[in-house]
């Protein structure tokens, strides 16, 4: 098997079959090789899962995984890489923003000797200014926060070489963020720019809230900066704290000046509280993953599946 192709599936219901027949397209068009398309349904409510069953049985160039519930998008990607076959796979949404013309592109860079072809998102039609903005400050944030770089506009859009594939496997972590993980792997990597279309069909089911669970994933999966952060701003308000006692002992003993006390006790009081909640939160988040991460709970379940046996 020549190329894998991984599309996680989460109410697609309406993109499944579009999305199937523009990558067959270039597939058969583009790029005469074996290859195989994993669909992995990650527990879609709707009829996601009868309408790969449906192209299956026309199709045996479609594999499929088929959830017990919803575990999320990260997890239907490492299930799909789990399971592909191919000497490269490429990974993909199912809305159509990922164009599959793209695929093409992505191949002939791998044939170059690269290991890892990130699709590096410039820019995408129909999202306002406020998605732009947050994006970008995102990937600022988790560059500084974080132990690894990641390209302003990266997405889970991507090819990678079978010995990332197997590297990755390797990595059993519960709280998966495949960017930052694939950036960590190293080997030869390249990028390629693209215009992200608006959604064919069905709304993201990225939330402001998984959005910024993905985002606090990132950040304490790849470094304790918050950690260090928290002891340098504690150690900048003690300091502060004790120059106000010693300027407090002064005026009290040796100036007489009188303290109305009331006010600037209840600014330090208040702040110091604010530091000491905000340090002992971040502490209980990296705790919090800890205790998560040593119970060796299965990051996936698996339901149903669908294996055509083909080399094509």
């Amino acid at each position: 098997m020549e190329l894998s192709i991984i599309i996680p599936v989460f109410n697609e219901e309406d993109n499944i079959e579009i999305i199937f027949t523009s990558v067959k397209q270039q597939m058969e068009e583009k790029i005469n090789i074996s290859w195989e398309l994993i669909f992995v349904d990650d527990g879609s409510k709707d009829g996601s899962w009868k309408k790969i069953l449906g192209l299956s049985s026309l199709n045996t160039e479609i594999q499929a995984l088929r959830f017990s519930r919803n575990f999320g998008h990260q997890y239907a990607l490492k299930a799909g890489m789990d399971r592909a076959r191919g000497k490269a796979v490429i990974t993909m949404d199912a809305d159509m923003q990922h164009p599959p013309a793209l695929i093409e592109d992505l191949f002939l860079k791998w044939k170059e000797g690269f290991h890892i072809v990130n699709a590096i998102r410039m820019n995408t039609k129909g999202v306002g200014f406020g998605k732009k903005i947050s994006s970008h400050f995102f990937y600022k944030i988790m560059n500084y926060l974080s132990d690894i770089r990641i390209e302003d506009g990266a997405s889970d859009f991507r090819l990678v070489d079978r010995k990332v594939i197997e590297q990755f496997k390797e990595m059993n972590e519960y709280f998966l963020f495949l960017r930052g993980i694939i950036s960590w792997i190293g080997f030869k990597t390249a990028s390629i720019e693209y215009i992200a279309d608006e959604r064919y069909s069905g709304r993201s089911k990225y939330s402001l809230k998984k959005m910024l669970h993905f985002a606090s994933d990132g950040i304490m999966g790849f470094s304790i900066k918050p950690l260090r952060l928290a002891t340098l701003l504690g150690f900048v308000i003690s300091t502060f704290a004790f120059a106000y006692i010693v300027y407090a002992i002064i005026a009290k003993f040796f100036l007489h000046n009188t303290l109305s006390g009331w006010a600037s006790l209840l600014i330090s009081i208040l702040l110091i509280g604010g530091i000491q909640l905000l340090t002992i939160g971040i502490i209980g988040e990296y705790i919090g993953k800890i205790f998560i991460e040593i119970k060796k709970r299965p990051q996936y379940i698996i339901s149903d599946k669908i294996e055509n046996q083909t080399d094509s």
